[in-house]
């Protein structure tokens, strides 16, 4: 059945995004990003994410987002925490959820779905990324590296 849901004041979108890191130390660790195929910051490289369903738990979105644009499955999520910085999204209000996956090895990916592309970036040397993600990656790379130790 679907719901229609109306409300009198404004509210933000919520999506998930993950960091996820492949790797045994920092100075060989990898992080995988998709290339967006859509506006807003087409062609540029992201986290994978994206919008929250109505009827699903935000570590769900997390894992089938991932999923869905670059085809690794089968991972487990950490959450990092929440990133609502007001502008992070030039379309609307948007709040992420961030989680980090963490891999010994990077695995064979493709971009699926809205992303054009996806691959594994030296943490070292990183592109430049859309929305907010670069702090995002900060924190998940930091939360890695306690985990590792």
């Amino acid at each position: 059945m679907d719901k229609k849901y109306c409300y009198d004041y404004p509210r933000p979108a919520v999506t998930a995004d993950v960091v996820a890191v492949a790797g045994t130390s920092f100075e060989e660790a990898k992080i995988l990003l998709i290339k967006r195929k859509n506006p807003p910051f087409q062609d540029i490289w992201a986290l994978p994410g994206g919008f929250a369903e109505m009827d699903e738990d935000i570590e769900i979105t997390a894992i089938r987002e991932l999923e869905e644009e670059t085809g690794l499955k089968g991972v487990e999520v950490h959450q990092i925490g929440a990133f609502g910085k007001v502008g992070r999204d030039p379309r609307h209000r948007t709040i992420t959820v961030a989680f980090l996956s963490c891999l010994d090895i990077t695995a064979e990916v493709e971009g699926n779905d809205d992303a054009s592309d996806a691959g594994w970036f030296s943490v070292n040397d990183l592109p430049v990324l859309a929305f907010d993600h670069v702090d995002i990656v900060k924190q998940g790379v930091e939360l890695w590296q306690r985990m590792k130790s």
